[in-house]
C-alpha cells in the first residue's frame, strides 16, 4: 500500500504489477508474489483495478489518511464505550495533536450549517448520550468533559512527537 500511497497519485491511471514490484526491488520480491498481494487487496477492496491492454493497473482505493481514520473508527466500534475510548484517546495525544483535533473540529463546526460546534445541541447541552455515555458536562461551566477513564499515566513524561519528527 505504500508504493501506491507514495508513488501514484489520485488522479493517476495507476501502475502495474511490474512497477510496484520495480519499486519494492531492494526486498526481492516474486512478480508472482507482487501480483497475488495486489489482486487481494483488490479483492477486499483496498485498490481498484482496471484492466489496461494486458496487463492491470491499480491504485489505492483511499488515500492513507482515510484509510487510518477509517481503521479509528472501526476500532472504537469494537465494542465497550466508545465515549471512554475517545477520552483515552484524547488525552493520550500530544499538545500538537490536540491542537490539530480542535483546528479540525472548528473547522466541522463551522461547515456544519446551524451548528453550534461539535456535539453541541440548540440548548447548549452537549450531546453524549447518543452511545449511552456516562459523561456530563463539567459543574464548573468550562465545557469540558468529564469521565471515569484516568489519563494515561506516561502522558507527562511523552516528548512532543511533532518536535521529534521536526528534528529528524
Amino acid at each position: 500500500m505504500d508504493v501506491l500511497w507514495d508513488t501514484v497519485p489520485a488522479t493517476s491511471d495507476g501502475v502495474t504489477v511490474r512497477e510496484v514490484a520495480d519499486a519494492l526491488a531492494g526486498r526481492e520480491l516474486a512478480y508472482t508474489t507482487v501480483m497475488t498481494v495486489l489482486d487481494r487487496l483488490a479483492g477486499k477492496g483496498m485498490v481498484q483495478r482496471e484492466r489496461a491492454g494486458r496487463a492491470w493497473r491499480y491504485r489505492a482505493a483511499a488515500s492513507r489518511e482515510a484509510h487510518i481514520a477509517q481503521l479509528m473508527l472501526d476500532a472504537l466500534d469494537l465494542g465497550g464505550s466508545r465515549d471512554a475510548a475517545l477520552v483515552r484517546f484524547a488525552r493520550s495525544v500530544t499538545g500538537t495533536e490536540a491542537d490539530v483535533l480542535r483546528a479540525a473540529l472548528a473547522a466541522e463546526a463551522a461547515m456544519t450549517p446551524g451548528a453550534d460546534g461539535p456535539g453541541v445541541g440548540d440548548d447548549g447541552e452537549q450531546r453524549h448520550r447518543q452511545h449511552g455515555d456516562h459523561r456530563r458536562s463539567d459543574p464548573a461551566g468550562s465545557g469540558a468533559l468529564t469521565d471515569r477513564v484516568a489519563p494515561p499515566a506516561d502522558r507527562a513524561s511523552r516528548p512532543d512527537r511533532a518536535g521529534e519528527a521536526a528534528e529528524r
